[in-house]
Order: structure tokens, then C-alpha cells, then sequence
């Protein structure tokens, strides 16, 4: 019984249940927002993208293809995410700014 124990001990200690929550909501938010910049974002920019198909747009140069349209979706899923952690972030860690003297 020591090492179920220290087990118990492990995961209130280091709060191992409420990372886990966060990570599951974190990977649901997500998707969510994958999926708000798949099926409206983007549909509202696809008109100013050539040929009109942004997951495949792509730009050659030779024989080297860069798949331009799926990086932008890429992008603009990261920053509506660090944009959410960041409104989070301010609203649930409301410490004073450090003054210098």
C-alpha cells in the first residue's frame, strides 16, 4: 500500500487531475476553433485566394511546392488560440504590475 499511496500523494501534490481536465478542454477548444476557421473563416477569405481552394493552394517555384493555403490555416488557428489563452490568462491571473522605484 506505500507505493498507492505515495501515488495519491503524486497526483494531489502536483495536481495531476486538473492538468488533465485542462489538456481534454484544451484539446476540445481546439478543435472547436479548427473548425471555426475551416467552415467560416476561411470560406469568407477563399474568394481572394487563386482557384479559390485554400487547403490546396499552393506557390512553385521549380520542383519546390509550398503548400501555402494549409500553412495560413495553420496560422490563423494558432493565433485565435494564443489570442483565447491569452484573454484566460489576463482574466484568471489579476496580479499587480511590479513598479519599479
Amino acid at each position: 500500500m506505500g507505493v498507492l499511496s505515495e501515488f495519491k500523494e503524486f497526483l494531489r501534490e502536483y495536481k495531476v487531475i486538473g492538468l488533465a481536465v485542462a489538456l481534454i478542454i484544451g484539446l476540445a477548444a481546439t478543435s472547436l476553433v479548427k473548425s471555426i476557421v475551416d467552415n467560416l473563416v476561411m470560406p469568407i477569405i477563399t474568394p481572394f485566394i487563386p482557384g479559390g481552394a485554400w487547403q490546396t493552394a499552393t506557390f512553385t517555384l521549380g520542383k519546390i511546392v509550398i503548400s501555402w493555403g494549409a500553412l495560413l490555416g495553420a496560422v490563423i488557428n494558432f493565433i485565435i488560440i494564443a489570442f483565447v489563452v491569452f484573454l484566460i490568462a489576463k482574466y484568471m491571473i489579476k496580479e499587480e504590475k511590479v513598479s519599479k522605484k
